[in-house]
């Protein structure tokens, strides 16, 4: 079996804000193949899971990635 932990791999901290990375990354989010589209797929899969468990990937991992 698998065990799964809610913790990030690297941990992230931002001193100064760069407009310029923030529009590069913010252009990954849109379209059909962006991570919001992703993150939405997630998202309406979880409710088709027959595990709780597997509920809970899906619902972590629709919810992480559009942050």
């Amino acid at each position: 079996m698998w065990s799964y932990l809610k913790t990030l791999e690297f941990p992230v901290n931002i001193r100064t804000p760069d407009a310029r990375a923030a529009k590069i990354i913010i252009s990954q989010y849109g379209g059909p193949d962006g991570e919001l589209g992703a993150s939405l797929r997630y998202l309406s899969q979880r409710f088709a899971m027959p595990t709780p468990e597997a509920i809970g990937i899906l619902n972590d991992v629709g919810k992480e990635l559009p942050q």
